[in-house]
């Protein structure tokens, strides 16, 4: 083994001390910075000085270093300086400024070379004035070189070297009093500003270094602020970012993109089921998928929750939409991994808008395919939905609702609807349902169906709910027989606290019994917030209320919160009997549920009986309690006695049924 020779490795240290910052890139462009101005400022004092010192020797030098020299040292420097002055700072990186300072550095060693020698070939001409003057160029020119040379610490300790040396020599051998005094006053002076070099270099280092690390912290923190800290996609602030640099763009060129929302289809099932740490982990995968396939042709955020979006800046016509909507798709279909081994099958919906053809503004394309999504989650679960001109039309008919009820006297414009729920083998009824109903002086009669979502989605939805609520509980107090009614709570209601306070309070002021009234949820509701409804629910249960778990089987969770909520009654949706004598699975359906609801004592109602060989055939099953227009359509309050007297017609009456009684009895 070579022991490496101790002289060459601190000549080796010595050298790369001397050079450029080959392992700070951002030093040497900082350093290039100031030189670009401080270099030419050296070759303009260079220029002057060579001139006057070729001036004060033309009558007693040769022409070869008055004129001729002089000319060519002019003209190199002038080169120099017009090609530092064109210099682009801005299209050099770190290695490029490290290239042009060893350039630099090698350059001024051969003007420090060529001056001196020329200065010193000078000297034996001219009297004694002249010789001074040599002297006083020299040490001059160098002092000036070193405070030009300052961020280029190679270069200045090269040149001052590549003078001094010589100059020392040269002017200590003359044994004049005067030059060799000049020259320790010069070496003295130029001792002094090396070692200010050095410290101002190593100063300017230590401040570029920072505020370089400033500068990085700075890149980090908006880069984070611009970053989903769960999926490390971009988060929403940078989506809408980019959608706006898009826009400017497009405006620019006449180019057309598309707009995409992504939801993830039953994600709030993994989350109730598994634990919120589960769907962190599903949508860490997501984030890893989605991240895949973006490119700079499409732009992938998360927006927050389950909810990503993503920016399609190729022509987006209808084929390109659809095969974006088949790869998501697609890409989301194998099960995702969950903690404790458990495997998690989701989808996806997908609402897109395109500029410019249906909106020209960010908000405004972002709104649009987002009532495409939701317009997919309500209809088209699975699919991707293209913003359309029958969507406008629905989102100008939903504006103009919407601020119908803004402006509504909701007090005087609402009113409930009761539609009975009877048992088959009595004909008594048991109960009615509560429906909400709106008729509107500017609209006219609109449908629950269209105005109940509309007022979910601008917030009314909690004060309609407490209107519609005091008028059941003043319809149960008056009712003339004590029978339960039902009242339907919207996913914002039984996740609102602060209305659940409000219900319960309204139930305790009107004195109606708790028992009388059964509140109805749907799937929606535990899908928002299940453990929030789940404590809303324990709490009505408290106070002595029933809870019915309504559409039962159109979602995709409804048997697994049998098990893990207290529930008193199922209520079977009506899809499910619509067609039940043509279908081969529905009965066999309806059976398993009543079973289901046997075995767990829970009351199982069947919605949407409508004709007799249908109320036949739900009998054969073992159904018991059934609702649907067989029996009656929803009644206004005022109707209800009639319908009830009806019921207590004594059976010799010669109407057959208790159906039949109860039509003679309300159209009478």
């Amino acid at each position: 083994m070579r022991i490496p020779d101790p002289g060459t490795a601190r000549l080796t240290a010595l050298i790369a001390w001397l050079a450029p910052p080959a392992d700070d890139p951002a030093l040497a462009q900082a350093q290039l910075g100031v030189l670009a101005w401080q270099i030419p400022l050296l070759f303009i004092i260079l220029n002057a000085t060579a001139l006057i010192l070729a001036a004060t020797h033309l009558r007693c030098a040769p022409p070869l270093l008055t004129i001729l020299m002089p000319a060519i040292f002019c003209l190199a420097c002038f080169m120099r300086l017009r090609y530092w002055r064109r210099l682009d700072l801005a299209a050099i990186d770190g290695p490029g400024a490290l290239a042009r300072m060893k350039t630099t550095t090698i350059s001024v060693a051969i003007l420090g070379i060529v001056f001196t020698a020329w200065s010193l070939a000078l000297y034996p001409y001219g009297d004694a004035y002249a010789r001074c003057h040599v002297a006083f160029y020299m040490a001059i020119t160098v002092i000036s070189c070193i405070l030009c040379l300052t961020h280029l610490r190679g270069a200045a300790l090269l040149l001052t070297a590549i003078v001094v040396l010589p100059y020392t020599i040269f002017f200590l051998s003359t044994g004049n009093l005067v030059l060799i005094a000049m020259d320790v006053n010069f070496v003295l002076v130029a001792a002094g500003l090396i070692l200010l070099m050095l410290r101002n270099n190593n100063d300017f280092a230590r401040r570029v270094g920072l505020q370089h690390e400033t500068q990085r912290l700075s890149d980090e923190n908006l880069r984070l602020a611009h970053l989903d800290g769960l999926t490390h996609l971009p988060n929403r602030r940078q989506f809408f970012a980019e959608l706006d640099h898009v826009i400017t763009s497009a405006t620019t060129t006449g180019a057309t993109f598309a707009v995409a929302i992504i939801d993830l289809d039953r994600f709030k099932s993994v989350n109730d089921t598994y634990g919120h740490a589960a769907g962190d982990r599903l949508l860490e995968q997501v984030g890893q998928r989605l991240a895949s396939i973006a490119s700079s042709a499409l732009f992938i955020a998360r927006l927050g929750g389950d909810e990503f979006g993503a920016i399609l800046k190729t022509e987006p016509d209808e084929a390109a939409i659809s095969a974006f909507g088949a790869r998501v798709s697609h890409l989301l279909e194998p099960a995702f991994t969950i903690p404790a081994g458990a495997l998690a099958s989701i989808g996806c919906s997908i609402g897109v808008a395109t500029y410019p053809h249906t909106a020209q503004t960010a908000a405004d394309l972002f709104e649009r395919a987002d009532y495409a999504l939701y317009d997919g989650k309500q209809h088209h679960k699975g699919q991707t939905i293209l913003f359309s001109q029958a969507l406008e039309t629905r989102i100008r008919q939903s504006c103009q609702i919407e601020q119908a009820l803004r402006h509504a006297d909701l007090e005087a414009e609402l009113w409930l609807a009761f539609q009975p729920i009877v048992e088959i083998e009595t004909g008594q009824t048991i109960a009615f349902e509560s429906l909400a109903r709106w008729n509107s002086p500017t609209l006219g009669s609109v449908p629950p169906g269209i105005f109940i979502p509309i007022a979910e989605h601008c917030q009314l939805i909690n004060h309609i709910t407490e209107i519609l609520f005091a008028k059941m509980l003043d319809a149960i107090a008056a009712c003339p027989a004590p029978v339960r009614f039902g009242f339907n709570l919207s996913p914002h209601d039984i996740c609102s606290r602060e209305t659940m306070a409000r219900l319960h309070a309204m139930i305790a002021q009107s004195g109606v019994p708790p028992w009388l009234i059964t509140f109805e949820i749907t799937e929606g509701a535990l899908l928002q917030d299940f453990d929030l409804a789940a404590e809303m629910i324990e709490a009505l249960h408290q106070i002595g209320a029933r809870i019915a778990l309504d559409d039962f089987g159109v979602g995709f969770s409804s048997l697994g919160y049998v098990h893990r909520l207290r529930l008193d009654k199922i209520k079977v949706d009506q899809s499910f009997v619509h067609g039940i004598e043509r279908s081969d699975t529905a009965p066999k359906i309806i059976r398993a549920i009543l079973d289901l609801c046997r075995h767990l004592e829970l009351d199982c109602v069947i919605e949407g009986a409508e004709t007799e060989s249908e109320l036949a055939l739900l009998r054969g099953l073992g159904a018991r309690f059934i609702q649907g227009f067989y029996y009656s359509r929803p009644m206004p309050f005022a109707a209800i006695a009639a319908f009830l007297a009806a019921e207590a017609t004594p059976p010799a009456s010669a109407l057959a049924t208790p159906r039949q009684r109860r039509q003679k009895m309300l159209t009478s």
